[in-house]
């Protein structure tokens, strides 16, 4: 398999390079020290694997995975970090990562990786594949609370993130305010927010309706 290395540390390249270049199924093919380069170099070397760090200068690793899998979608992506936080973990998976393992990740075990990732696999790191599941346990519970609501509730919701005040929606549901107030008390318990605003703002970020 043909391996692009990117990352902004010289040491972290020579490593990796001096350890993966010692092993039959790997070429390493070039480096880059950014997103900016590893786009560039992909385009030019045709890598089958990108193994690429997430925090870089001019471009991160993220940004540079979505471009790359947008362009290049039959290349593989894997992720080589020190970095276990989900706000970088589930952004990379969403950008068309194949793999995310942090640097700490005994060197056979990075080649087994490669290994899968190219045979059509992925490959998680154990703290990553955590983080995986209670964001996906966090995702079930928002969209659970959505079918918490009556249809009348989710119908008030809507109008709710339109804007409109309580006389609005009574008048475009032909309900009266009294009523629409029993039904924003009884959405904002279901949803366990606060006041209207978060209601809406939940429910807009989560793509409840479309606006």
């Amino acid at each position: 398999m043909k391996v692009l290395l990117v990352d902004d540390h010289l040491v972290v390249l020579k490593g990796l390079r001096f350890f993966l270049q010692t092993r039959p199924d790997i070429d390493i093919v070039g480096e880059a020290q950014d997103g900016k380069e590893a786009l560039q170099q992909v385009k030019k070397l045709q890598p089958d694997i990108v193994l690429m760090d997430v925090i870089m200068p001019n471009m991160d690793g993220i940004e540079a995975t979505r471009q790359i899998k947008a362009d290049y979608p039959e290349v593989k992506v894997v992720i080589l970090t020190s970095s276990s936080d989900k706000d970088h973990v589930i952004p990379a998976i969403r950008a068309g990562a194949s793999g995310y393992q942090l640097k700490d990740v005994d060197p056979t075990f990075l080649e087994e990786t490669l290994i899968a990732v190219m045979e059509g696999g992925t490959s998680l790191h154990s703290q990553i594949t955590s983080h995986l599941m209670v964001h996906v346990a966090k995702e079930d519970e928002n969209q659970s609370s959505y079918y918490e609501l009556t249809p009348r509730e989710r119908m008030v919701l809507k109008h709710i993130t339109y804007g409109e005040s309580n006389k609005e929606i009574a008048a475009a549901l032909y309900i009266t305010e009294k009523t629409v107030k029993t039904h924003i008390t009884s959405i904002l318990g279901k949803m366990e927010v606060q006041d209207r605003t978060q209601a809406a703002i939940h429910a807009l970020k989560h793509k409840w309706f479309e606006v």
